[in-house]
C-alpha cells in the first residue's frame, strides 16, 4: 500500500519478499570526522587527496608528536583505490570562526619625517621602509649617507618617496598613499626608530572559508615571511592595479612562502570595486557564508554570490565605484583613490583550536576521541540527515564505535533508515580493552538494519601523512574497498573477497581470525577481516546487521536497491504534476524499463517487472491524485559458499 505526504511528491517504498523460512548512486561517498582545518559542520565535496589535502589538511602537531586523523586515513584509502567524489564534514569542539584581511583603497595618505642627525657615527647604515620594501641608505660618512640618498627613491613599484635635505636633517616623504600600518623607519647600529602616519580606508574584507586559529599569519616580516605562516594557512596580495580602468588582481598565496618564493594558490584577475561590472569582486570570488543554524537544525546561506574561490570569501565591500568609468570610457575623478594599490594582506582574528592531550589512533576513550566528545558530532550527524541537501550512498564516522559512543552510532543508523538511500559502515569496538570477538558480537547483537554494516577487527596501516605504523578502525581502509568495487564493478556487486575485498595498504589485524573465529562472525551479522596466505588481509564476508535473513542481509542487495530508487524516483519526479495518462505512464515505463534491462545485463537483477497501469491506477486512485508504479525485482545473489567435492574413482569407470 502506497503512503503518500501531504504535499505533493514521490514516495518510494520497498516491498522484501524474499523473507525464508529458516534462511537474506550520482552520490557521492560521506565521512564525517576531525580534520586539520577546513569548515566545521559544512559538508564539503572533494575530488582528489591533494584537493582533501588542500582544503582539509593531513597532518596536526600536538604536543611534541606529528599525528593525522582516522578522516584523513580514510579519505586517503577512499581516493588511493580509485574513489572519484567525497563529501567531507569537519567536526570540532568548541567554538571556532575565520581569519580575515583587511585590504585598503589608495584613499589613505601616510608621510613621516625622518630626522637623522649629522653627528651620528659615520659607519651607521640608514635604512627607510615603505609598504614592505627597504631602501637602505649607505655612505662612508655621516654627510656621504644623505649626499648619496637620491632624490626620489621608489621603494615599491607604484609608491614613491622623496629624501630632501636640510643641514642638520634629512626628510623623506611619501609621494603617494600607502597602506596602514606601514612607515619610514631607520636603523642606526642596534636602534631602530619608526614614523608612521596618515589614515587609511578599508575597499574590501577577505575571509577565509577555513575556520580556527589555523588561520591566523600573526605578523609580516622585512623578508615577506609571516611569524605564523604555515602550509595549512593563506595569504593574500594586490597587484597590477590600474586607475584607468579601476581594475586590480588578488593573488592567494600559501602562509608559509616568501616574496622571493611564492606559492600561489589562485590568482583572480581584472577584479573591480564597480558592482555592475561582470568582474565586481564579489561576483568573481564570491561571498557566500555557510553556517549552521541551531532552530532550523540546518545549513543557513548569506551572501549574494556562490563562492568560486577555494579558500577565501568576501565577508564586505566598504568602498564602491558604480559606473567607474564614464560614457566615455574614462576614469570618474572621485573614483581615482579607490582603488587598491598593490600591498599584501594577512589574515588574523580567527578562533578555535586543537588542545593538547588528544587521544589519537588506538587510544580512543569515551570521553576523547581524537580531542572531541561524542556530542561534538551531532551537528554533523544531524545537517546530514537530510536527503534533500545531501546526497551519498555510504556513510563513515572513523573514531566513533558501538561500544564508546553508542548514541552517535544509533543516530546514524537512524539516519540512513529514514533517508533510505545509504547504507552506514560502523565500527562496533574500540582497541583498548577489547580482548576477543565476542566484544564485538555483543555489540552487532544490539543493532537490526538493513541500513548497516559493520566489519572487524582493527588495522595496522602506514599512516599516509606521518609514515607511522598506526592502528585503525576498519572503517577507515573500507571505504576504498568499496571505492575499488565501484570501480572494478558496480555498487550491485559484493565489496568482498579476493577480487574487490582486497586490502593491500593493510599490515596486519588486530586479531588473526581462524575458521571459526569468521564462521562465528559471520553468523553474527560481522564481516571478518580474514589474513590469507599468499593475500594478505581479505574481507571475507559482506552481510548488513539485518537480523532476519532476506535479500537485504546482503549488501550488495541493499546497495542495489539504493540504486535503483535514486535512479527511478529521479525520473518519477520530472511526471509530477503531469497529467494522470495512459501517455505519462507510457513515459515513465519508456525509461524506467531500459534502465532496469540495462542493470541486468550488468549482473544486477535475475528479473524484474515495472506495472503502472489501469490495474494499480484505477478511478478511485487517479481522482485522488495519485499515481502507483510497483516495481518487482528479483536481486543478484552473490556465490558465498562454494562446496567442491573431489571424486576418486577406480581405473577403467566411466566419467558420469
Amino acid at each position: 500500500m502506497a503512503n503518500f505526504s501531504i504535499s505533493p511528491g514521490v514516495t518510494t517504498n520497498e516491498i522484501d519478499n524474499t523473507f525464508l523460512t529458516n534462511t537474506v548512486v550520482g552520490a557521492s561517498t560521506a565521512i564525517i570526522g576531525p580534520t586539520v582545518k577546513g569548515p566545521v559542520n559544512i559538508p564539503t565535496l572533494v575530488t582528489s587527496y591533494s584537493d582533501y589535502q588542500s582544503l582539509f589538511g593531513d597532518s596536526i602537531i600536538s604536543g611534541s608528536d606529528i599525528y593525522s586523523y582516522f578522516t584523513s586515513i580514510a579519505a586517503y584509502s577512499f581516493f588511493n583505490y580509485g574513489g572519484n567524489s567525497l563529501l567531507v564534514t569537519r567536526v570540532a569542539s568548541g567554538s571556532y570562526t575565520s581569519a580575515t584581511s583587511d585590504i585598503y583603497s589608495g584613499t589613505g595618505t601616510i608621510s613621516a619625517s625622518i630626522s637623522i642627525s649629522l653627528t651620528s657615527a659615520a659607519t651607521s647604515a640608514y635604512t627607510a621602509s615603505f609598504n614592505g620594501v627597504n631602501v637602505i641608505l649607505s655612505g662612508s660618512s655621516a654627510q656621504d649617507v644623505f649626499n648619496n640618498a637620491s632624490a626620489s627613491i621608489n621603494t615599491n613599484p607604484t609608491i614613491n618617496s622623496s629624501a630632501s635635505f636640510s643641514t642638520p636633517n634629512m626628510v623623506l616623504t611619501a609621494l603617494a598613499q600607502g597602506v596602514a600600518g606601514n612607515s619610514y623607519y631607520y636603523t642606526s647600529g642596534s636602534t631602530t626608530t619608526f614614523y608612521t602616519g596618515g589614515t587609511n580606508s578599508t575597499a574590501f574584507v577577505l575571509e577565509t572559508l577555513s575556520e580556527g586559529d589555523l588561520m591566523n599569519n600573526g605578523t609580516s616580516g622585512i623578508s615577506g615571511s609571516l611569524s605564523l605562516g604555515s602550509k595549512d594557512n593563506v595569504r593574500c596580495e594586490i597587484t597590477n592595479s590600474n586607475t584607468g580602468s579601476g581594475t586590480f588582481n588578488l593573488i592567494v598565496r600559501q602562509g608559509n612562502d616568501t616574496d622571493a618564493n611564492k606559492l600561489i594558490l589562485e590568482t583572480w584577475s581584472g577584479l573591480s570595486l564597480d558592482p555592475n561590472s561582470p568582474k565586481f569582486i564579489s561576483k568573481v570570488i564570491g561571498d557566500t557564508k555557510l553556517f549552521y543554524n541551531s532552530n532550523s537544525g540546518q545549513i543557513d546561506v548569506s551572501g549574494d554570490y556562490t563562492n568560486k574561490s577555494r579558500y577565501v570569501r568576501v565577508k564586505q565591500v566598504d568602498i564602491l565605484t558604480p559606473n567607474y568609468l564614464d560614457a566615455n570610457g574614462q576614469p570618474q575623478s572621485q573614483y581615482l583613490s579607490s582603488i587598491p594599490p598593490s600591498q599584501q594582506g594577512i589574515f588574523n582574528g580567527a578562533t578555535g583550536n586543537v588542545t593538547s592531550g588528544v587521544n589519537f589512533y588506538e587510544d580512543i576513550t569515551s570521553t576523547n576521541t581524537q580531542g572531541l566528545l561524542p556530542s561534538d558530532y551531532d551537528i554533523a550527524i544531524n545537517v546530514l540527515s537530510n536527503k534533500e541537501a545531501y546526497l551519498y550512498n555510504v556513510i563513515f564516522a572513523p573514531g566513533l564505535t558501538s561500544d564508546l559512543h553508542s548514541t552517535q552510532i544509533s543516530s546514524l543508523i537512524n539516519n540512513s533508515q529514514n533517508r533510505g538511500d545509504c547504507l552506514f559502515v560502523a565500527d562496533l569496538t574500540s582497541y583498548v580493552g577489547i580482548n576477543s570477538i565476542q566484544d564485538a558480537i555483543t555489540q552487532a547483537q544490539n543493532r537490526d538494519s538493513s541500513y548497516a554494516a559493520a566489519y572487524f577487527p582493527w588495522v595496522r596501516v602506514i599512516d599516509p601523512a606521518t609514515g607511522k605504523n598506526v592502528w585503525c578502525p576498519a572503517s577507515t581502509v573500507v571505504p576504498g574497498v568499496y571505492a575499488n568495487n565501484d570501480r572494478k564493478a558496480a555498487p550491485w556487486f559484493a565489496p568482498a573477497g579476493i577480487n574487490r575485498g582486497g586490502l593491500s595498504t593493510v599490515l596486519r589485524t588486530q586479531f588473526k581470525l581462524t575458521q571459526s573465529d569468521k564462521d562465528e562472525l559471520y553468523d553474527n551479522n560481522i564481516n571478518p577481516l580474514a589474513t590469507l596466505p599468499r593475500q594478505g588481509v581479505v574481507i571475507f564476508g559482506q552481510k548488513t546487521l539485518q537480523k532476519e535473513a532476506s535479500a537485504l542481509d546482503r549488501i550488495n542487495v541493499r546497495r542495489l536497491v539504493i540504486e535503483l530508487k535514486g535512479f527511478i524516483k529521479q525520473i518519477a519526479e520530472q511526471i509530477v504534476f503531469e497529467q494522470n495518462t495512459t501517455a505519462t505512464r507510457t513515459s515513465f515505463l519508456a525509461k524506467v524499463t531500459p534502465y532496469l534491462e540495462t542493470i541486468q545485463q550488468k549482473q544486477g537483477l535475475y528479473a524484474f517487472k515495472v506495472v503502472m497501469d489501469d490495474a494499480n491506477n484505477g478511478p478511485d486512485v487517479i481522482d485522488r491524485n495519485q499515481l502507483i508504479g510497483q516495481i518487482y525485482i528479483q536481486p543478484t545473489r552473490t556465490a558465498e559458499f562454494i562446496s567442491l567435492d573431489f571424486i576418486l574413482l577406480p581405473t577403467g569407470t566411466q566419467f558420469p
